[in-house]
């Protein structure tokens, strides 16, 4: 039967002669499955699947003589088995004391989102339905992967939706798109993913399609694989985009290759924003020969790259991980203005796209449905941070800070409830954190493993896969709706989020409200029936015999901001003045130095540039792994097998790799003044000099070193990267990169890596 994950649909079976005992299997309708698929059979019983209920011995020791919990030795200790009944009760009991000494805006409900598939079994969608009806909770908005955009599209173009949701489909890009010039590239290895999966990846048949038809391709990127397919790379300076994006606006503005007709009827601030390019503003012109020692492209390619766009159906892209930088606003507002200036924003095949080859559905033509979800009812606390400031908020209690022109406060967090994500995946500076993770009373997660985060918790309750339940899956712009059957029984004591919440629920006195009475499949019928009309779907009987259903096509063809191209009168966008807004009189009006109202070049802290690279003068890129999703699954096969000397690859270029002594294959330590950790060296020339590269997700694996500093021995980026926002109007996270230094590890046998095994594990009589 077909089942779903955020990697794609796929066929699950039992099969005792498999790994794991289950046979994975493409989905038939899937033209392009997804690698990772390669990872779920092997991690389902993988040895770091956390058994049974367990409790943090310190915390435990002390709610046994009755005492309040205090933080210390959180992160270092072993964990106490418990039975079900036993650890719910101290929960409950838990969350009475918070609730009833310090309010509800002293919980907070971190979950993030990405460990569960299913429409109904959506770990973030049950704890926040649980936590709504207890009285609310501090949240989190937007979210690490584009948080930046989030906030500062709506100021440019009105919404963010219309930019990440309905991007040019790729059937209208293949047809009319004559030149791509991509910032960022489209990376193939993003494309395998989407929220909620989907039955058929359409990206690697259109870059396909893309090749065959000639359409030219320039990649804009330091690592050459962010585009698989023949294009012509320039391998920019990392976090300089920006300045390139701008030269190429001042040659077409100086050569009279701009379109003022749709700059005159479409956009608002464009004069402003002129006399930036030109100079007007603060005497230096943003010129091909200004940028090219900022951005390491020689200024007759930038002038010759403008003047072929201009000539060109140009269709400007930017990956989301341009964004996830200090200044991300600057280059998404700097490719809107550029794309404005060549007046193709609306017609088929030019303008403007964000995302493409960060996500599986960016440009898919996919029916745009809405599917079945669980209500999560609404939160009654107000108080929110943007999601990368959870360390500044546990650690500043009562701290002010700027958010998109407001100005808001810390709350004093004393209980944070995580079900679904991987803080210690997806934050920065992870030695950081873990100071934070020391400040609240008590920290709970549910989690299927024993990831860095069930390590750095109080209580860790095991929780279900999604190919141990049933649920629906699907995901956005998917083709299907999938009914997931459970294909293996639960991992030893583990339970799914609904029947934890439901129980403890019951014990707070409102199981009932958070029931509704319904068992997990009666609520699959529930949500199941109060949708199906909507698309013309069977009765809920034939669907789940059958195992999926496909939904209505919807078009191939579609364009970004078409029906505002064609009308803008008649459909402006909902920005103060109707119009694309390249200069925002609103987000000048915050007064944000690190954000002004129109795109400018503001210097990184931590670039070639910087004076810290005189220490530290490589540029290392954290970006997304081609081996897992995030964190997810890192015990798996397809992961496990590109490790190198069993921890995460570092790639480096071989004058920097000779420059240092290293060899492929050699355990090496990146480090800064914030962290350190090993890696196993791969040398290649598909990335710049001056740069390497280390995806993020590798399970982090702390090591206290001599000298206070915190190494990760299994190659965690984060242990390295600043924990600083993109700027005061977003908050956003500026994960993407960090100044390093890289040596070969000359320190004997290198330390172990040790999270691939369970913590130490007491019975309750060992106290």
């Amino acid at each position: 039967m077909p089942t779903t994950s955020h990697w794609g649909a796929y066929l699950a079976r039992p099969d005792a002669t498999a790994e794991g005992g289950i046979a994975v299997l493409p989905h038939p309708a899937d033209p392009a499955p997804s690698p990772l698929l390669g990872n779920v059979a092997g991690a389902l019983r993988h040895r770091t699947r956390v058994r049974r209920p367990a409790v943090r011995r310190g915390w435990l020791a002390r709610a046994v003589r009755g005492l309040d919990p205090v933080p210390e030795a959180r992160g270092t200790e072993p964990f106490v088995e418990l039975p079900w009944d036993e650890a719910l009760d101290l929960l409950a009991a838990e969350l009475r004391r918070v609730r009833e000494r310090h309010g509800n805006e002293a919980v907070f409900g971190g979950s993030y989102g990405w460990a569960s598939a299913g429409r109904f079994h959506h770990a973030q969608s049950q704890l926040h339905r649980f936590l709504n009806l207890y009285g609310g909770y501090t949240s989190s908005r937007n979210s690490y992967s584009l948080a930046t955009s989030l906030v500062v599209l709506p100021h440019i173009v009105g919404d963010a939706d219309s930019v990440l949701r309905r991007a040019s489909s790729w059937p209208t890009i293949v047809e009319h798109t004559e030149l791509i010039v991509a910032f960022g590239g489209i990376p193939a290895k993003n494309v395998f993913v989407t929220p909620g999966g989907v039955t058929r990846h359409v990206t690697p048949g259109a870059l396909d399609a893309l090749a065959r038809r000639g359409t030219e391709i320039v990649l804009i990127s330091p690592l050459r694989a962010d585009l698989p397919t023949k294009a012509e790379w320039l391998p920019v300076e990392p976090a300089t985009d920006t300045a390139l994006m701008l030269a190429l606006a001042h040659t077409l503005i100086a050569d009279g290759l701009h379109d003022r007709d749709f700059l005159d009827r479409y956009t608002a601030g464009s004069d402003v924003f002129a006399r930036y390019l030109d100079g007007r503003a603060d005497g230096i012109a943003k010129s091909a020969d200004w940028a090219a020692p900022i951005c390491g492209i020689e200024a007759d390619s930038i002038r010759a790259l403008a003047r072929r766009m201009a000539a060109s159906r140009t269709l400007v892209t930017v990956t989301w991980s341009l964004q996830r930088i200090q200044h991300g606003e600057q280059p998404v507002w700097a490719g809107i203005a550029l794309a404005a200036l060549l007046g193709q924003i609306g017609l088929p095949g030019g303008g403007f796209g964000h995302g493409y080859g960060s996500m599986g559905d960016v440009g898919d033509h996919g029916p745009e449905v809405r599917l079945p979800h669980l209500p999560q009812g609404t939160n009654p606390v107000r108080t929110f941070i943007p999601v990368a400031r959870i360390a500044d908020m546990l650690l500043h209690p009562g701290e002010e800070y700027d958010y998109d022109g407001g100005r808001l406060t810390y709350p004093d967090i004393r209980l944070v409830y995580w079900a679904g994500g991987n803080p210690f995946h997806h934050h920065q500076h992870l030695a950081r954190l873990r100071r934070a993770f020391a400040r609240p009373d008590t920290i709970v997660v549910h989690e299927p493993y024993w990831t860095s985060s069930a390590r750095h918790a109080d209580f860790v309750l095991p929780v279900t896969t999604t190919l141990e339940r049933e649920d629906l899956g699907g995901g956005r712009r998917d083709t299907h709706l999938i009914a997931m059957h459970r294909a293996a029984e639960p991992y030893a004591a583990a339970r799914d989020d609904y029947a934890i919440l439901g129980t403890l629920a019951d014990r707070l006195g409102f199981g009932a409200a958070f029931t509704e009475g319904r068992t997990a499949h009666e609520w699959l019928v529930h949500l199941y029936d109060g949708w199906r009309e909507e698309v013309g779907a069977p009765a809920f009987e034939e669907f789940w015999a059958s195992g999926e259903f496909e939904l209505p096509a919807g078009p191939e063809h579609f364009t970004l901001l078409e029906r505002f191209r064609a009308d803008p009168d008649a459909n402006p966008l909902h920005t103060p003045s109707g119009r694309i807004e390249l200069h925002s009189p609103t987000v000048a009006g915050f007064g944000y130095t690190d954000c002004p109202g129109h795109p400018v070049w503001l210097e990184p802290d931590e670039w070639h540039g910087s004076p810290d690279a005189a220490r530290f003068p490589l540029v290392l890129i954290a970006n997304q792994p081609s081996t897992r999703l995030h964190s997810q699954l890192d015990v798996g096969a397809v992961s496990r097998a590109a490790k190198v000397a069993g921890r995460e690859a570092l790639r480096l270029h071989p004058e920097d790799a000779a420059a240092r002594g290293i060899a492929d294959g050699d355990v090496v330590r990146a480090f800064n003044d914030r962290g350190a950790c090993l890696a196993g060296a791969v040398i290649t020339t598909d990335l710049r000099p001056g740069v390497v590269q280390l995806p993020t997700g590798a399970w982090y694996d702390p090591l206290p070193r001599p000298g206070g500093e915190e190494l990760c021995v299994h190659g965690n980026p984060n242990a390295v990267t600043a924990d600083v926002p993109s700027s005061r109007l977003s908050q956003g996270c500026t994960g993407q990169h960090a100044l390093v230094q890289v040596e070969r590890f000359t320190g004997g046998e290198p330390p172990p890596v040790t999270v691939t095994e369970p913590p130490t594990l007491l019975r309750k009589e060992d106290l």
